[in-house]
C-alpha cells in the first residue's frame, strides 16, 4: 500500500486525538482516580503463597514486572518439598506474559466506580501466557515442558496501587507432547491449576514512558 500525503495526515491526526483525549482525562479527574497507578510507570510485584494442583499441593513465590499496569512479565516458581508433602510435578517454573486490559481503558474513559478496591480488583483481571518447565518424581528439573493459559484477579488490602494484595491466578498447563499431538492422553499431559498469594506491589518511576522527553541533567 502506498502512503499518500493524505492518509499520513489522518494518522497523525487520529495519534494528536488520542494523546490529547488522554492528557485532558488526566487533568479533568486527577491523579487521585488512578489510586495510586500513575504515580510511575512501572509495577514490582513480590508475592509468596501456595498452589493447589490435582496431584498435591506446592509453595509458590513469584516476580512480576509490569508497565503502566497493563502488561508486563512474570516468574513463578513452585516446590512440593517446602511444604513436606508429595506432589506431582515437584518442582515447576513458569515464565510468561500477562495482559490487563481494562485499567487504562477505564480510566481513559472515565468509567471508574470511584470505590477504590472494587476498581483496583476490576482492573487486576488479566490473562497469562508462558512457558512451563517442571520436574516429575525422580527426573531432572525443566525434564519436562510445555504451556501455560491462565487468568488472574488481584484483591488490594489498602485502597491503593502501592501495597499489600491477595492475588488469584489459575488455569490449565499443557504438556509439549499433549500440543503437537492435540490429545492429553494422561494427567501428565495436562494439570489444572490453582494459585493464591500474598504479595506486594510498588509503583516506582523508571520514566520508561517520557525517556525521550527528558532535559539532560
Amino acid at each position: 500500500m502506498r502512503w499518500d500525503s493524505e492518509r499520513v495526515g489522518l494518522v497523525v491526526a487520529a495519534g494528536a486525538v488520542i494523546m490529547l483525549h488522554a492528557r485532558d482525562a488526566r487533568c479533568d479527574r486527577g491523579a487521585e482516580s488512578s489510586y495510586g497507578r500513575i504515580d510511575g510507570d512501572i509495577t514490582l510485584v513480590f508475592g509468596a503463597g501456595g498452589v493447589i494442583a490435582p496431584r498435591g499441593p506446592r509453595a509458590e513465590g513469584e516476580l512480576r514486572l509490569r508497565y503502566l499496569e497493563s502488561a508486563g512479565l512474570f516468574a513463578q516458581y513452585e516446590d512440593g518439598s517446602l511444604l513436606g508433602a508429595s506432589s506431582e510435578p515437584t518442582r515447576v517454573l513458569t515464565v510468561g506474559l500477562e495482559m490487563r486490559p481494562l485499567f487504562l481503558l477505564r480510566w481513559l474513559e472515565g468509567l471508574e466506580t470511584r470505590r477504590a478496591r472494587l476498581d483496583l480488583a476490576l482492573d487486576s483481571i488479566g490473562l497469562e501466557l508462558g512457558a512451563v518447565f517442571s520436574q516429575p518424581s525422580g527426573a531432572a528439573f525443566g525434564s519436562r515442558s510445555g504451556a501455560q493459559i491462565g487468568f488472574g484477579v488481584e484483591l488490594p488490602i489498602a485502597a491503593s496501587a502501592t501495597g499489600a494484595w491477595i492475588g488469584v491466578h489459575g488455569g490449565l498447563r499443557w504438556s509439549d507432547s499433549a500440543l503437537a499431538s492435540g490429545t492429553a492422553r494422561s494427567a501428565d499431559d495436562r494439570e489444572a491449576y490453582l494459585a493464591v498469594t500474598l504479595a506486594w506491589h510498588q509503583v516506582v518511576k523508571a520514566h520508561v514512558v517520557d525517556v525521550g522527553d527528558r532535559a539532560p541533567d
